[in-house]
């Protein structure tokens, strides 16, 4: 039997009781490029230290899933060529193959569920993509999160989806969306997005107090929480919009589509914000690993 092999930190404080937050690492593999990206690994690590909680950064090495990447393992995400980008139906192939994989927010929470760790701290999850009325383009992301008890600490979803349909989702997966400290779903690179949440805190008890509360009822459903950009480091919305209809349509004339428009939206967006989108990316990066780290410790506690 293949098993997820948690790391010694990680697997003493899960049995202590001493509170963990887990990270993706598509951001390592295919979100940054090098050096940068290792940089940003470390450095989101240290912020959930600095907040009281132990990090877990999940990903495939050589065909086993790791739950709590060393500094040895984050460095061959960083720097292999070829990591495969896994979400749920991809982690098979990678421990088949014996390959290295950097795991999404769908597949991130798949292996941190079987390492019994229960948060995850992300940039922004994914969703409906726009135009998916024709090409049914609607992330794993949801789906995960609708059959996973866990927490996923986010700036809400990519400015680049179909936020109302995302929402819509969400809703009907019974997945409650958490505005933290604020009543209107954040979009990645702005705090208001005229889209209600269905409730919002105003501390990580409140939060910890909702996630109990449903995992005691036994509802299989995870909780999202929207955490916005810091003050200073959001982008203005309509300059947002005209980047991402200027990339869609050059996604299009590309004939770019399915796990490879992400990637080309996003860059296409830093071309087209003369890099502050990627700044502001960063920050937010950080700041959802902090709250997370917050969370963490108040449900620990």
């Amino acid at each position: 039997m293949i098993e997820v092999r948690v790391s010694d930190e990680v697997r003493a404080a899960i049995e202590s009781g001493r509170p963990v937050v887990g990270l993706e690492s598509t951001l390592i593999s295919h979100g940054l490029p090098r050096p940068r990206n290792l940089e940003v690994a470390h450095r989101l690590e240290a912020v959930v230290r600095d907040g009281g909680a132990v990090p877990a950064t999940v990903g495939i090495i050589a065909g086993q899933p790791v739950v709590g990447l060393d500094a040895g393992e984050l460095r061959a995400l960083a720097m292999t060529d070829g990591v495969r980008k896994c979400s749920r139906r991809d982690i098979a192939l990678a421990v088949a193959r014996r390959e290295y994989g950097a795991t999404t927010v769908a597949g991130t929470l798949v292996l941190l569920a079987a390492g019994g760790v229960r948060i995850l701290a992300t940039g922004g999850i994914g969703g409906v993509h726009r135009g998916a009325e024709q090409t049914f383009d609607i992330s794993a992301d949801l789906v995960e999160l609708a059959r996973t008890q866990a927490i996923v600490v986010c700036a809400g979803a990519k400015a680049i989806l179909d936020l109302p349909r995302t929402l819509e989702i969400l809703e009907t997966a019974g997945v409650p969306i958490l505005g933290w400290r604020t009543d209107e779903l954040p979009t990645f690179y702005a705090s208001n997005s005229g889209l209600p949440v269905t409730a919002r805190v105003e501390s990580a008890q409140d939060v910890a107090a909702v996630a109990r509360a449903a995992w005691d009822l036994g509802t299989s459903a995870g909780l999202l929480v929207g955490v916005p950009p810091p003050p200073g480091t959001t982008l203005e919305t309509e300059a947002v919009e005209r980047a991402v209809a200027d990339a869609l349509a050059g996604a299009e004339r590309r004939g770019i589509s399915g796990a490879a428009v992400t990637p080309f939206l996003l860059g296409a967006i830093a071309e087209a914000t003369g890099g502050e989108s990627v700044a502001a990316n960063l920050a937010l990066l950080e700041n959802n690993a902090q709250v997370a780290a917050e969370i963490a410790v108040a449900l620990a506690s």
